[in-house]
């Protein structure tokens, strides 16, 4: 169908809290005007200030969600967030080949969250190196994220960028929110490519690595190119910063993608 709406698959945590994982996928999905699905790696319980439990979703039913996506709805672009263990990530990497070769694939290699609790677990990097940077289209990893892949706490700039995609991915996005410079870097193998935008630090971030990752998929699905997904990507991400909920809980708030603060200043300036 011609106006078919994309379908956008997120493999990721849910966080109870609403401002990561899953939720914020589909909200940046939702923004971005493609139909979200999801498919569950784990479940957390979460807020702004701790991640107090983690409860793994056994492998195969991660297979059996992406399959049943795929069968039905079909799917356009994929963002991977959480994925939490070893096994975890392998049955991601399955159920990746089980999709149309060329379905464009999105890494933000989540290996901490925003309240500085671990959730990915130290078995597992490995097997993130090994399985799912060469399945990806895109990676989008912070400074932080990319020196654990090349094992290198010293780098930054165009060598960590360089070093990052040598693991298998086609694109490289080593995003600006820890660096420096708040630019994000972009490289395709071929040229390096700032993307430059404001730093917030007056916002909420809570899920802005998320909604950067799946936006970035989102445009992808829409016939973007890496280059534009990414500029794309930045964009909304900071402006869901700049617009976050800083009076909800105790820790970092989340972002506002869909603009809750504008509706509610809107509503209040009604007579």
């Amino acid at each position: 169908m011609a106006d078919r709406v994309p379908v956008c698959l997120s493999i990721a945590g849910s966080d109870s809290g609403g401002g990561a994982g899953i939720q914020a996928d589909l909200k940046a999905f939702a923004h971005a005007g493609v139909h979200g699905t999801t498919a569950l790696t784990a479940l957390t319980a979460q807020n702004t200030t701790a991640v107090t439990g983690v409860h793994p979703v056994p492998p195969a039913f991660i297979v059996e969600q992406v399959r049943a996506v795929a069968q039905d709805l079909g799917v356009d672009a994929v963002k991977i967030g959480m994925v939490g263990s070893a096994r975890a990530t392998e049955a991601v990497a399955w159920a990746l080949d089980e999709l149309p070769r060329g379905t464009p694939v999105v890494l933000d290699p989540v290996m901490v969250a925003e309240s500085g609790a671990r959730l990915l677990e130290p078995d597992a990097e490995d097997a993130l190196r090994d399985l799912l940077l060469p399945r990806a289209t895109v990676a989008t990893p912070n400074l932080m994220e990319a020196r654990v892949l090349v094992r290198d706490a010293t780098l930054d700039g165009e060598e960590l960028a360089r070093r990052v995609r040598a693991l298998g991915p086609d694109v490289v996005v080593v995003t600006g929110g820890h660096r420096e410079e708040a630019a994000d870097l972009f490289f395709d193998g071929d040229s390096f490519a700032a993307i430059p935008g404001p730093r917030h630090p007056d916002g909420a971030a809570h899920g802005s690595g998320c909604t950067h990752s799946s936006t970035l998929a989102a445009q992808l699905a829409l016939g973007a190119s890496p280059l534009d997904a990414a500029k794309v990507a930045r964009e909304v991400a900071a402006e869901a910063v700049r617009r976050g909920l800083r009076g909800l809980g105790g820790g970092a708030g989340p972002v506002d993608v869909l603009g809750v603060t504008d509706r509610l200043r809107t509503r209040s300036a009604l007579p």
